[in-house]
């Protein structure tokens, strides 16, 4: 119905010439929204763009952004189903955004080191291993006495 982006056919057509294995589909079903919901933690590091004042203050992210994007494509798409997707792409924003703030700032980037090996320059994992050293020999010698 619609032309380019928003051709509805012409994703599900796409859809379907990639995902016809069964297992790539149960893949694909059970893995989509986690993978969104994981980039959603991440993207909650990056800092606020906007700032509301409403209920208080809080700010708005690449986060709020990124699932706003997804939760308004959706509903261009088709607005029945767009809507339930959206629905989805703003519940994975609230979840993750609490995740994120229960996890803290040092813990979601050591999970970035972990699974990607992010530096946020040369070196820096190295100095880190160090300092944990240092620190663990100070706290051992510590519990000694």
């Amino acid at each position: 119905m619609g032309k380019g982006l928003l051709d509805l056919e012409k994703h599900f057509a796409f859809y379907g010439a990639y995902h016809s294995n069964s297992v790539n589909v149960l893949i694909h079903v059970f893995f989509v929204w986690p993978i969104f919901f994981s980039s959603l933690i991440l993207f909650d590091l990056t800092p606020p763009i906007l700032h509301v004042p409403l209920l208080g203050g809080f700010d708005l992210n690449f986060s709020f952004f990124f699932a706003l994007f997804y939760a308004v494509f959706y509903i261009s798409l088709d607005r029945y189903a767009g809507s339930f997707a959206a629905l989805l792409c703003l519940l994975c924003w609230f979840g993750s955004k609490s995740l994120a703030a229960q996890l803290g700032f040092s813990l979601a980037w050591k999970l970035l080191q972990s699974l990607f090996g992010y530096e946020p320059y040369p070196g820096f994992h190295a100095n880190v291993l160090k300092k944990i050293e240092v620190d663990r020999e100070e706290w051992q010698a510590r519990k000694h006495k």
